[in-house]
């Protein structure tokens, strides 16, 4: 409990020091915020004019427009987490590794891991958890007042909801201090970085749209091999459609998802300790 409080007390310190450090550039803060939610009104837009032509998206999927919003509403919040507190270090990680900041990374008397994942925190990234959170509100008093097929989600969804958004945060964790942890062998891995914001985009869609036709080979790939279709439609779905009654490959959906979480924390964490072994110093 004491080393928690501890590294609770550095996460902290860590928050306030970027907060700060944006505060001193505060119109480069709010063209940040603006930016984002310049890009977040866009999609809403985008998506009511799909909704002008269909009343779903995928026939016979069950998405309508408001639940579909609540879809991408969770993708805010899931997305805006992991730009906010981890993007950012990330990114650094490599040219750390080129200049030898690394070198004092290790030095310091607490979790290495931990260090790099959170010394800084860009806040305007928040602005569109803040974005959705609106839409949320909107799409859910829009399913709970509606004339036909009112809904109003039980207690027991929105916790699984809150719990899964934390496993979707995780797994996209995971997988970025993953292909972090290989700038230790290959120096600049710029292009992995971008491999990652490739197949993230695929979890920003409900994942029926792919089990037909040629979508199929995508649907298995990234619901079992990198399983990131689960980070958004696990949480989302549980939210979004009545909690009862429910198919049974859809609990088993909830279940592979928090064993994939477990699993992804674990394997990340064991490579990016291997990844240290492996560094030497830029001085060397």
């Amino acid at each position: 409990m004491n080393q928690l409080s501890r590294y609770g007390r550095v996460f902290l310190t860590f928050a306030r020091n970027s907060l700060v450090r944006d505060m001193t550039f505060r119109l480069n803060f709010a063209l940040q915020c603006v930016s984002s939610l310049g890009w977040t009104a866009m999609n809403v837009g985008f998506y009511l004019i799909i909704f002008e032509h269909t009343g779903s998206i995928g026939e016979d999927t069950g998405w309508d427009r408001d639940r579909f919003f609540l879809f991408i509403a969770t993708t805010w919040f899931i997305n805006s987490i992991v730009q906010a507190f981890f993007m950012p270090n990330a990114e650094e990680f490599s040219e750390m590794i080129r200049t030898g900041g690394l070198d004092f990374a290790l030095l310091k008397p607490i979790d290495t891991q931990f260090l790099i994942s959170f010394q800084k925190v860009d806040w305007s990234q928040l602005s569109n958890f803040f974005a959705g959170a609106a839409i949320a509100a909107v799409s859910l008093y829009n399913l709970a007042t509606r004339e036909v097929d009112p809904m109003v989600p039980t207690v027991t969804s929105v916790v699984l909801y809150c719990v899964f958004i934390v496993c979707g945060v995780l797994m996209m964790y995971s997988l970025m201090i993953a292909l972090s942890a290989t700038s230790v062998w290959l120096g600049r891995n710029q292009s992995l970085y971008n491999f990652w914001f490739y197949i993230t985009n695929f979890s920003r869609y409900p994942m029926e749209i792919y089990n037909h036709g040629w979508g199929r080979p995508l649907f298995g790939f990234f619901t079992f091999v990198i399983p990131i279709l689960l980070v958004v439609n696990v949480p989302a779905r549980l939210l979004a459609k009545p909690l009862d009654p429910r198919a049974p490959w859809e609990w088993g959906l909830v279940g592979w998802a928090a064993l994939v979480t477990v699993a992804g924390v674990i394997a990340s964490r064991m490579l990016f300790r291997r990844s240290l072994l492996s560094y030497r110093s830029a001085s060397s």
